[in-house]
């Protein structure tokens, strides 16, 4: 459809809602919709505001853990109607701009917009509206009115949101959108020699998120080094921290690799043996993808928890709440092959192929049906 104006509305706490964003964003362009904005509203609209909550965020993997875990489930308590209404006045300012200079005519969330379904709503504005779940459960923000479709990771998702008054209609399962390099054939024997790594030790592949905020990372390179492995940490944009690997890797060059942020992560992925990781959403579904088993490391409250239990009662992931069951879970899978593949396979099992093309196709078909409906009523 030529014509088409998409506004993606996000928010960057944690990288997963802005990856989503941008992932979704180009799979528009891929599919010839060259007209697409993507706006981070709150931070936009509030940026000192939005500093102090993105560091409250990033504690929560720290001392900030039961502050978290209170803002989480209290949000919960109170969001009823008139919270919603309250917070019809989040971001209207800059939202009145978006919609004045951008004029588009399909909105998409890859954040709970709380207050936009109603201000669209108010102004007798009637734009196909779509929000994208970034995660494997469910938070009761995520369900507004005004929404035409919400797309899930999940059945089990899917089955959540009926059971708290979604209808079944407005909900597809189609996966959470991930970057289209995930999707790729790549040989791995290109990968083992790009990335200097040997393909006859297994490989565990360390990922302390976007922020570099995994804990106990050195502790776990150095618990884990004389095992018969190769470690490869990516620390994303944490330079202290690979400043401080790196110069455990100079010691032993052969059995430790450290990387800052890697734009091309599924190449990692693919010659990984295992993953130990935080369970982000997004990190997740690549794995899903890859098929790569995963060692889920103290998982903080609120959504990665809950994407931690998800994972291991799926049998895909094991919860480690500390160095000693890290080292403890490695040590048997590592000996244990049948245990990995059945991980292997259970992790697979939860990946949906092609999710931003199938989303971002289905987002034009909709879209193109109510402005139908819409020139005939």
């Amino acid at each position: 459809m030529q014509g088409n104006k998409v506004l993606i509305l996000t928010a960057s706490f944690g990288n997963g809602h802005m990856q989503v964003a941008k992932t979704i964003e180009q799979e528009f362009i891929r599919q010839g919709i060259e007209h697409v904005v993507v706006s981070n509203l709150f931070a936009e609209s509030y940026p000192r505001m939005n500093q102090m909550t993105e560091y409250m965020y990033l504690k929560s993997y720290s001392i900030g853990q039961p502050l978290y875990h209170l803002f989480y489930h209290g949000i919960e308590k109170i969001y009823d109607k008139k919270f919603m209404n309250w917070s019809y006045y989040f971001g209207k300012k800059r939202l009145t701009d978006l919609l004045t200079k951008e004029k588009p005519n399909m909105i998409i969330y890859t954040f709970p917009m709380i207050g936009v379904p109603q201000f669209l709503s108010r102004h007798g504005m009637s734009i196909p509206t779509f929000s994208i779940l970034t995660d494997y459960c469910l938070h009761k923000i995520w369900i507004q009115p005004y929404i035409d479709q919400y797309y899930v990771a999940t059945s089990d998702l899917k089955q959540q949101m009926t059971h708290a008054g979604v209808p079944e209609t407005n909900i597809r399962v189609t996966g959470i959108p991930i970057r289209h390099a995930f999707e790729q054939v790549i040989p791995p024997s290109s990968i083992y020699k790009k990335y200097h790594i040997s393909p006859q030790k297994p490989v565990i592949l360390i990922i302390a998120g976007a922020h570099g905020v995994l804990k106990d990372i050195k502790t776990i390179c150095k618990t884990l080094i004389h095992e018969h492995v190769q470690l490869v940490v990516v620390c994303g944009n944490n330079e202290a921290l690979r400043v401080k690997l790196q110069a455990l890797a100079t010691q032993f060059p052969e059995r430790l690799r450290v990387f800052g942020y890697v734009e091309r992560i599924d190449e990692l992925f693919r010659i990984a043996t295992l993953i130990v990781t935080k369970p982000g959403g997004i990190t997740l579904t690549e794995a899903t993808a890859m098929g790569v088993p995963l060692i889920l490391y103290r998982p903080t409250p609120g959504q990665e928890r809950e994407n931690a239990l998800y994972f291991s009662k799926k049998g895909g992931a094991i919860i480690a709440e500390n160095i000693d069951e890290c080292h403890m879970y490695i040590h048997r899978l590592l000996r244990n092959e049948e245990a990995l593949l059945d991980m292997k396979y259970a992790v697979r099992s939860l990946h949906h192929p092609h999710a931003a093309s199938n989303v971002v196709r289905h987002m034009l078909q909709l879209a193109s049906e109510k402005q139908v409906k819409t020139l005939l009523s």
